[in-house]
């Protein structure tokens, strides 16, 4: 969707919106740690949010690949930024196509800063000259399919004497076809609100979001307003003097400046907010809260799970709990079903129906991943580990990007039981009896309804404790399974056939809604994907390591298990109870 209709829409309700700025960070560990932090905070309630591009186009992939992951992963709608600066008509025609072609609808064209203190272009490069020429080349190729924002700059883009002028460019881009102006960081509200009425009388007509950079510290915050000549009132700087070497002190009157100059705002009649993150998040956060602007939990989240935006994703109101901890994965594996048969596995009569496309990871660096988990040489080192994280004491596995979700902190004792007796959990979800749909772990959907969840487990498990796990099972028919070794032989002790859902919702007004289920088909093609989680954690290892030997031969041996206790009323920890000390899920080797 375009985010300045969005903006329309909120400006004609009169309702406060905001959006983020993210950079494309340098390291992949700092790609992963940005979409954690993207993911928390889309319960902020962001309008969109936008990725910057690095001089020259450098990081024009990583940027599309933000955007994109942000989109249907997410469910954030992306404003990507585009900038002339030393980048070739090729890579800019090339990166146009490809945000088309996922979804993105929404771009920033930016000149940029010249190259080492130039002060020309270079025409040999194939370089658009200004801002207002690449508006007209996206509005000449793809006509108004993009949303185009535009930068503004209320101090002038170069110094304070270059305002008017600047209007005057201002003005070319929105003739040029630009919807939208996004502005500067400045810290004087006066200038601002001046600034923005001169833009109106010069007939600038399109919507102007305010840029505020929330103080992080004292010698960033000096550098930031030196490099970008951005004036500053002088109380901020007598109140900054006493604690400038503070650094929490800092950013809580970082957090106030900001609260008070969104006020002012809007008592002016201005009421977006910009905000640039510099991808971090309290400052952000502790802002929207002290303003009371952090929205209901049904605005932000009508299903458990983040709703991804892209046309043939966005009725979807079904998923298997299998990729719940894998997201991207599974979007990435449904992105090319010809029939998107809402949420579930697909129709076998597709021709896409069962196409294997997932290209399995570590999402670290060897480094970082040997930092983290070490060199495992025993089913115990193993077995240790996923206690560990069961424990909070490491951050992730292969099979779980993040720590423990907010609701599997109910069950953490269970859960690191059941590992310390060597089954090891990859995915669970504790049972829930009609908590309110606003409850802030377990809530989803409309207000006024309940949320019910079954208490689920997976896990793999050693092949010599199955015979014995799978006997028990037989005691408790209130217990269902699916189970599967890597060759792709499979058990269950109900009908494979049929989805069984483990959580659904009770709404006034509506349906049952059933959006996470466990079936069959899913649980076979995910069952590919687990155990190759397994063979990516082994290439950390050299090839003749005992690691590796280790983490190959559990991939090749051991059974991977999914068990569901239908009875919603029963807590998680039941599941285990009848598990451990009848079984174990290890022998020591």
């Amino acid at each position: 969707m375009k985010i300045v209709d969005k903006i329309l829409k909120a400006e004609e309700e009169n309702r406060p919106y905001w959006s983020f700025e993210y950079f494309p960070p340098k390291t992949q560990q700092g790609v992963v740690n940005l979409y954690d932090r993207i993911g928390r905070m889309y319960n902020l309630g962001p309008l969109f949010i936008d990725v910057t591009w690095r001089w020259g186009g450098k990081s024009s992939d990583l940027t599309l690949e933000i955007c994109s992951t942000s989109q249907s992963v997410y469910g954030l709608e992306a404003n990507m930024h585009m900038t002339c600066t030393n980048t070739s008509f090729k890579l800019i025609k090339r990166a146009l196509a490809v945000a088309k072609e996922n979804g993105i609808q929404n771009i920033l064209a930016l000149r940029g800063d010249l190259p080492d203190g130039s002060t020309e272009f270079d025409p040999e490069e194939g370089e658009f000259r200004y801002a207002s020429d690449l508006v007209k080349y996206i509005r000449k190729q793809y006509g108004d399919y993009f949303c185009i924002s535009v930068a503004g700059y209320p101090e002038g883009c170069s110094s304070p004497d270059d305002v008017e002028k600047d209007i005057q460019y201002l003005k070319e881009k929105i003739d040029a076809g630009a919807d939208l102006v996004v502005t500067q960081l400045f810290y004087d509200v006066d200038l601002f609100v001046d600034w923005v009425k001169r833009c109106r009388d010069a007939g600038i007509k399109a919507p102007i979001l305010p840029g505020i950079m929330p103080i992080q510290n004292y010698n960033g915050f000096k550098r930031m307003t030196d490099l970008c000549r951005i004036k500053v009132p002088q109380e901020i700087w007598d109140n900054l003097e006493d604690i400038k070497d503070d650094d929490q002190a800092v950013k809580n009157y970082g957090i106030k400046v900001a609260v008070d100059m969104i006020k002012k705002l809007r008592a002016n009649g201005i009421i977006g907010t910009h905000f640039y993150t510099l991808n971090l998040e309290r400052s952000t956060q502790m802002i929207l809260e002290e303003l009371n602007y952090i929205p209901d939990l049904e605005a932000i989240r009508p299903l458990p799970w983040a709703q991804s935006i892209s046309d043939k994703r966005s009725r979807e109101t079904v998923r298997p709990i299998f990729w719940r901890n894998q997201t991207k994965n599974y979007i990435a594996r449904t992105a090319n079903w010809d029939e998107f048969p809402n949420g579930r596995w697909g129709d076998a009569r597709s021709p896409a129906y069962g196409e294997l496309i997932h290209g399995v990871q570590i999402r670290f660096t060897g480094e970082n991943a040997l930092k983290l988990w070490g060199t495992p040489t025993s089913v115990d080192d193993v077995k240790d580990l996923f206690v560990k994280y069961c424990q909070g004491k490491i951050s992730s596995l292969p099979w779980s990007d993040t720590p423990l979700l907010p609701e599997s902190e109910e069950i953490r004792e269970t859960l690191t039981g059941f590992n310390r007796a060597g089954f090891l959990t990859i995915n669970s979800q504790p049972s829930t009896n009609s908590a309110p749909s606003n409850d802030p772990v377990h809530g989803w959907g409309p207000p006024n309804g309940f949320v019910y969840k079954k208490a689920y487990l997976e896990f793999f498990v050693a092949p010599e404790a199955l015979p014995a796990l799978l006997e028990q099972m037989e005691n408790h028919p209130t217990l269902t399974y699916l189970v599967v070794n890597k060759k792709g032989n499979l058990k269950s002790n109900f009908d494979t056939g049929s989805p069984n859902a483990v959580t659904w919702g009770v709404f006034p007004g509506k349906e049952i809604i059933q959006p996470t289920i466990v079936e069959a088909t899913s649980f076979m093609a995910w069952k590919d994907e687990a155990y190759d989680f397994w063979l990516a954690w082994s290439r950390v290892y050299p090839q003749e390591s005992e690691s590796r030997k280790l983490l190959e031969k559990i991939s090749d041996e051991w059974y991977l298990m999914n068990i569901v206790e239908n009875n919603y009323l029963k807590p998680t920890s039941t599941i285990s109870q009848l598990l451990i000390g009848k079984t174990n899920g290890t022998t020591t080797n």
